[in-house]
C-alpha cells in the first residue's frame, strides 16, 4: 500500500513538513542523500513568524533560552520595541541545532529519516508517485500518494518535474567562517569598511561567526577550492585585525543569486523551501520562509491523503506561498543593495534611517522581515484580522477554569474555533460548526485580556494559525469558511441550521 507522502531532503524544511504530515495522520518518510546531518549552519536563527510556527507545535521551548533580537532592513536598524506587535526574531541558534530538535521530534512521532538514500528519479501515475533511490543496499523504489522536494537550491525533484528556476545571477558574494578563539570585536548587524562590509557575532559557546563582503573578491563557484587563509587575509586587509590564529570550525561562501521556482506544484509533486526560492541571506528569512512553506503545505496534503480536502485546497499552497516568495526575492534584493553597495548608496541609507522613525514605515518594514504581515486570501469577510495570523501568545480562560494560549491549542495541527461572548452567541457559533468537529476543535472560554481588534469574540483558525473567519462576520460566512478550508461537514442539526443568525454572532 502506498505511503501518504515522501519528503526528499532532511534539512529544516523537510523535517518540519514531515512532522506536520505525521500530525495530520499521514504515513510519511524522509529521504536524504547524506550519510548523516551535515553539521553546517548557514542559518543562525529564525524570524518571529518562524518562531511562532515552532511555538504552535510545542517546539519553541525545546530551544531553551534564546536571544530575542532587534531587526534591521538592509543594515538600517528598526526599533521593534516601539511597535505594537512583536517582531523580535531569534538569534544565535545554529541551523544544525534546529535540525537536531526537529529530527528528535520526528523520532517521537515515529517518522523514519532514511540517511544515505539518494533519490534519483520518479514516475508519476494517476494515483501515486513511484520514487527511485540508491541506498546502502543498492537500487530501490518506494511509492506514495505525493512527493515533496525539500532538496535545496539544486533540487533534483524540481529539475525532474521540469519546473523553471528563474531569476538573477550573481553580482557579488560573501565569505563566512565559524571560528573559536578569534577574539574579534562584535559587529552583529555588520559594519561598513573601506572596500566592503564585515560582520561578527557570537554563535554559541565561544564560537564566533564572521561574514565578509569584499568588493574586490568573488567567491569561487567551486567551494572545495575555498581556503580559510583567503578569508583571514581579506578580514585583516579590511579591518586591520588578524584571525589567522583562530581555530576553524566551518567555512563557506555565498552569492546574491536570486531565483524562484515558476511553480510550486506539478501534479502530485510539490516543492518547498530552497527548492522554490534562493537569495542573499538577510535576517534568516530563507529558512524561516521555508518553515512557513511546510506549515502551509502539511495540513493541506494531510487533508488530501485523508480524503476530506475540498476541491482546490492543494492549489492554494502555490497561490498563497508563491507571492510570499516573490516578496522575499524583492526585499532581499533591495536589502542587498542597501547593505552592500558603496558610499554612493549613503544618501538613500540616510533617507531610510529617517523613514524608520515613522511608526507606519517602521511597522511595514518590520512586517516584511519578521513575516507577521503575511495575509492570505480567505474570501468574503470584513474583519481586519482575516487572512493574518492570530498572535499565538494570546491567553484564554477556559470553561473549566484552566488557562491556555492560542499556540497550545494549535499543537495538534488541527483547525480551531475559539468562541467567547454570551451563551447564546457561543451556542449559535458552536451549532454552525458541529458538522466539522472531526476536523476542527471548538474551544469555549474568555480572553484573559479585554476583547480588542486582535482578540475577536469568535475566530476560526486554520492549522497554520491563520484566521479564516472572525466575528462579527456572521455564521453564514463561518459555514462558507469551514467548507472552503475543511471540506463538507457531516449532516448534523447544527450544520443544517448554520445560517440562523447570519447577521452576526
Amino acid at each position: 500500500m502506498a505511503k501518504g507522502a515522501i519528503v526528499v531532503g532532511a534539512g529544516p524544511v523537510g523535517l518540519m513538513l514531515a512532522g506536520e504530515l505525521r500530525l495530520g495522520g499521514v504515513d510519511v518518510v524522509v529521504y536524504d542523500k547524506l550519510p548523516g546531518p551535515s553539521g553546517e549552519s548557514r542559518g543562525v536563527g529564525f524570524t518571529r513568524r518562524a518562531a511562532e510556527v515552532f511555538e504552535q507545535r510545542g517546539l519553541l521551548e525545546r530551544f531553551g533560552d534564546v536571544e530575542w533580537a532587534q531587526g534591521h532592513f538592509g543594515g538600517v536598524r528598526i526599533d521593534f520595541g516601539k511597535l505594537d506587535d512583536n517582531h523580535f526574531s531569534v538569534r544565535g541558534v545554529p541551523q544544525f541545532r534546529t535540525e537536531e530538535i526537529l529530527e528528535n521530534w520526528l523520532k517521537e512521532l515515529g517518522v523514519p529519516v532514511l540517511r544515505n538514500h539518494e533519490v534519483t528519479g520518479y514516475r508519476e501515475r494517476p494515483d501515486c508517485v513511484v520514487v527511485e533511490y540508491e541506498g546502502p543496499d543498492g537500487h530501490g523504489e518506494d511509492t506514495a500518494q505525493y512527493l515533496v522536494g525539500c532538496d535545496g537550491a539544486r533540487s533534483l525533484v524540481r529539475t525532474l518535474a521540469g519546473i523553471d528556476f528563474k531569476g538573477w545571477g550573481a553580482t557579488r558574494g560573501m565569505y563566512m567562517a565559524d571560528l573559536v578563539g578569534a577574539g574579534v570585536r562584535q559587529r552583529p548587524i555588520g559594519e561598513k569598511v573601506p572596500g566592503g562590509m564585515v560582520m561578527a557575532f557570537n554563535l554559541e559557546n565561544g564560537v564566533d561567526r564572521i561574514v565578509i563582503h569584499d568588493e574586490n573578491l568573488r567567491p569561487p563557484e567551486d567551494k572545495s577550492a575555498l581556503r580559510f587563509t583567503d578569508i583571514a587575509d581579506a578580514w585583516q586587509r579590511m579591518t586591520g585585525e588578524s584571525l589567522h590564529h583562530a581555530e576553524v570550525r566551518w567555512i563557506s561562501s555565498f552569492t546574491d543569486t536570486t531565483r524562484q521556482a515558476e511553480h510550486y506544484r506539478s501534479g502530485r509533486v510539490f516543492l518547498a523551501g530552497d527548492a522554490t526560492h534562493i537569495h542573499m541571506p538577510a535576517g534568516a528569512q530563507g529558512m524561516s520562509v521555508g518553515v512557513q512553506d511546510a506549515a502551509n503545505l502539511g495540513w493541506k496534503l494531510a487533508a488530501a491523503v485523508n480524503g476530506w480536502a475540498p476541491e482546490g485546497l492543494l492549489d492554494t499552497f502555490e497561490s498563497e506561498r508563491h507571492p510570499v516568495g516573490e516578496k522575499l526575492m524583492r526585499n532581499t534584493r533591495a536589502q542587498t543593495r542597501l547593505y552592500l553597495t558603496g558610499d554612493e548608496m549613503e544618501p538613500l541609507r540616510a533617507v531610510m534611517r529617517e523613514l524608520v522613525e515613522l511608526p507606519e514605515a517602521a511597522r511595514h518594514l518590520a512586517g516584511i522581515v519578521s513575516g507577521v504581515d503575511i495575509r492570505y486570501d480567505m474570501g468574503p469577510g470584513d474583519h481586519p484580522l482575516l487572512g493574518l495570523r492570530l498572535a499565538p501568545g494570546h491567553e484564554l480562560l477556559l470553561e473549566d477554569g484552566g488557562r491556555t494560549r492560542v499556540a497550545e491549542l494549535l499543537h495538534p495541527a488541527r483547525g480551531v474555533l475559539l468562541v467567547t461572548g454570551t451563551a447564546d452567541d457561543a451556542a449559535r457559533v458552536r451549532g454552525a460548526a458541529a458538522g466539522w468537529d472531526d476536523r476542527v476543535r471548538t474551544v469555549v472560554g474568555e480572553w484573559a485580556e479585554p476583547v480588542t481588534g486582535d482578540r475577536p469574540a469568535a475566530v476560526l483558525l486554520r492549522p497554520d494559525g491563520h484566521v479564516a473567519w472572525a466575528a462579527p462576520d456572521g455564521v453564514e460566512l463561518l459555514g462558507r469558511a469551514l467548507e472552503r478550508w475543511f471540506g463538507r461537514g457531516r449532516d448534523t442539526a447544527g450544520s443544517r441550521a448554520h445560517a440562523v443568525g447570519a447577521a452576526g454572532v
